[in-house]
């Protein structure tokens, strides 16, 4: 990879080198090189299917009789010029340029242009000469969605897991992780924030163009996205994840209950690898790590839709045979819509006040009889009213909660197992979060459990600024009003804010 980088640095100082010596040379002044004569028409041929050197040739021959041709797709073109006879793929280019004049321009095959050079002249618009009319007016309204429309809150637009802009989002969230590992808060919501957006877009950014009026792109993302766009990938991201600090910050991080901190830690004094630490006489790992390394290998491999809802089945059975009237909802991604996640949330709660938290230590009992609990952290409930509204923004919730770890049999799963070559044990250990709100905090905790991360990030931040509510997991304040809203569905909560209700599927931020 570094000398491809070196290959690429140095086709970049002849290119420059090149560039100096066309410059060099004397140009002549003050004679145009053509006359212009038809200065209402403003061209733009389309390079896709024309390719560069006839490009160059037709742009020569119309801009001697009269024509101006930019070399620039820009709002100012009025007429397009393509070759290109599949009008699908031209139109998704077109979308994906970001003009917010697509609409007033003429898009025309090749035919108009050449029968315009022959006549010497714009010849009239037929309808042979028409791109456009093999398109559906519905595709063509949604090439004009103005960018102006797309709101800086993630809450504000919808999301679903159908990402068309992986390639700069991925590279984002590389930048962003980096940026957290650095510390450096501001520089990673900026590129979580970028990410956001391009992943809601329904059309593919193919020029960076494209991008004008979206929000939450800065100089630094747009760069990114222009390196992507020209080579294919970005040196910087390839920087990152050649770093020694990053990879190694990024293998500690991904054991259960090894956070930032401990990483950070363990890299300073040294160590780079799993097998370094175990080895260090001197380092005591806490219950959550040891079991973190134990089962590594499970927990640090996806956790597909049906294993997550064999799971799901499973604590139904349990919370059932404890109260007939058990409320069971996974949330997470899963309830997002996704197909694999790292881990798998529910909330689990019951409409009779005060017994939901005893509820979930019986369901945590069942586990232990049925030899399945492989590990757990159990956290009581501190949930009361007056600590409420909290002012801290990313404050963990006050309901009684527990991190498990619980063995999961593939008999219990459609399908099977998803197990790692050679494991032919017949279950696997997978990472499980129960969260267990008083069912008057129900529709509150649903909303924050369910995500994305972003979306209820950006949720609180329009909460906060632009209706001045305060908003968590627990509840809604009205700073105006002085009192707390009530909520017994999601869509209460979204009504109270004042915003479109938007469905789990679309909250993929």
């Amino acid at each position: 990879m570094q000398a491809k980088s070196l290959v690429c640095e140095e086709e970049d100082q002849v290119s420059s080198v090149k560039t100096i010596r066309k410059r060099s040379k004397p140009t002549s002044v003050g004679v145009p090189s053509h006359v212009i004569k038809f200065k209402e028409v403003r061209l733009y041929l389309v390079e896709r299917k024309m390719g560069s050197s006839r490009r160059s040739f037709l742009t020569q021959l119309a801009r001697s009789k009269g024509f101006v041709v930019d070399d620039i797709l820009s709002d100012e073109i009025t007429h397009v010029v393509s070759e290109d006879s599949e009008t699908s793929s031209l139109w998704t280019w077109l979308k994906g340029c970001g003009l917010g004049n697509l609409s007033k321009m003429q898009v025309l095959h090749i035919s108009w242009f050449t029968d315009s050079m022959r006549e010497g002249r714009p010849v009239t618009v037929e309808n042979r000469h028409l791109i456009q009319d093999a398109l559906p007016a519905l595709q063509i309204e949604s090439a004009l969605a103005p960018v102006a429309m797309i709101s800086q809150y993630a809450c504000q637009r919808r999301t679903s897991t159908d990402n068309k802009n992986k390639i700069f989002t991925d590279a984002f969230e590389i930048l962003a992780e980096n940026y957290e590992f650095n510390d450096l808060k501001s520089s990673c919501i900026a590129f979580r924030r970028a990410a956001s957006v391009l992943k809601s877009l329904p059309w593919t950014v193919e020029c960076i163009g494209a991008t004008q009026g979206l929000p939450c792109l800065r100089e630094h993302t747009k760069a990114v996205m222009e390196d992507i766009l020209q080579c294919g990938r970005s040196f910087e991201v390839e920087k990152i994840l050649s770093s020694e600090r990053y990879q190694t910050l990024k293998l500690f991080t991904s054991v259960f209950g090894v956070g930032l901190k401990t990483a950070e830690k363990w890299y300073l004094r040294g160590l780079r690898s799993f097998s370094e630490i175990l080895a260090e006489p001197s380092i005591e790992l806490n219950r959550m790590q040891k079991s973190g390394f134990l089962h590594y290998g499970d927990i640090s491999r996806a956790v597909t839709k049906a294993e997550a809802q064999a799971l799901g089945n499973i604590i139904d059975e349990a919370a059932h045979l404890i109260t007939s009237d058990a409320v069971i909802a996974m949330t997470g991604g899963f309830r997002r819509g996704k197909e694999v996640g790292h881990d798998v949330d529910f909330i689990v709660t019951t409409p009779e006040a005060g017994k939901e938290e005893y509820m979930l230590r019986q369901i945590i009992d069942s586990f232990k009889k049925q030899g399945i609990l492989l590990y757990c952290e159990y956290q009581a409930s501190t949930f009361h009213m007056s600590k409420l509204p909290c002012q801290s923004f990313e404050a963990m919730d006050y309901f009684a909660k527990c991190f498990l770890i619980l063995r999961l049999e593939a008999s219990r799963v459609d399908g099977g197992l998803s197990c790692a070559e050679g494991d032919n044990r017949g279950w696997r250990a997978i990472r499980v979060d129960l969260v267990s709100p008083p069912m008057d905090r129900y529709a509150f905790a649903l909303l924050g459990w369910t995500g994305s991360t972003q979306f209820d990030r950006d949720l609180r931040r329009f909460a906060r600024s632009e209706r001045r509510m305060i908003l968590d997991n627990h509840t809604l304040y009205d700073k105006t009003k002085k009192e707390f809203l009530t909520a017994r569905s999601e869509e209460d909560i979204f009504a109270h804010l004042g915003l479109e209700y938007i469905e789990p599927l679309q909250r993929n931020a």
